[in-house]
């Protein structure tokens, strides 16, 4: 199965945001058992079965209720290579806030791609689902996601001091949000 066999939620010029299919495993597996990847996720790697649990979670994806999570995977448009992933997790539908989230293969690393990404996927919150606000919480020593959030200008709201303990070592963390309004006066500006 392509990517072009799945719905896509949103694409750019080189990539398409959409729902996982089971072939998607296999490459999933290979970046979400990364021990890397959890650095900043305050979590140790996955087992095998709670990978695939993981994995099969994905495929209800729907934003109703709080707490809900839309996961797209992120595959380039020219070979059909999984990327990564963004998420839209609805945390307050009374007050239209989502939170949005992305975990990347570092092996694309340092080309654009999760940027690239997370606009797309704040765009279809904004334009789609109607949210007010959208935040992100990263880990304050996580250089690579701030990044991205501050290049999309999103503002940092919070600095949280020592507001998360993994294996012992308490860590902050950084609030970063966007407000419809602001989201809609920026993409205007860069046309």
């Amino acid at each position: 199965m392509t990517s072009s066999d799945a719905e896509p939620f949103a694409s750019t010029d080189r990539l398409i945001l959409r729902g996982f299919v089971p072939q998607d495993f296999e490459a999933y597996r290979a970046y979400r058992s990364l021990p890397e990847i959890y650095r900043y996720l305050y979590s140790d790697p996955p087992s095998e079965e709670e990978l695939r649990e993981r994995f099969d979670a994905s495929f209800n994806t729907r934003l109703s209720d709080d707490g809900d999570i839309l996961r797209c995977a992120v595959v380039r448009r020219e070979d059909d290579a999984l990327l990564g992933q963004v998420s839209l997790k609805l945390t307050n539908k009374a007050a239209l806030q989502a939170e949005v989230g992305y975990i990347f293969n570092p092996a694309y690393a340092g080309k654009g791609y999760a940027t690239e990404a997370v606009e797309a996927v704040i765009s279809l919150g904004f334009e789609k689902f109607g949210f007010h606000r959208i935040f992100a919480r990263l880990d304050a020593k996580n250089a690579g996601s701030v990044g991205v959030v501050e290049r999309l200008g999103l503002r940092r709201e919070a600095h949280l001091v020592q507001n998360d303990r993994f294996n012992g070592v308490w860590g902050d963390e950084y609030v970063y949000a966007v407000l419809r309004q602001e989201w809609s006066e920026r993409t205007a500006r860069s046309r």
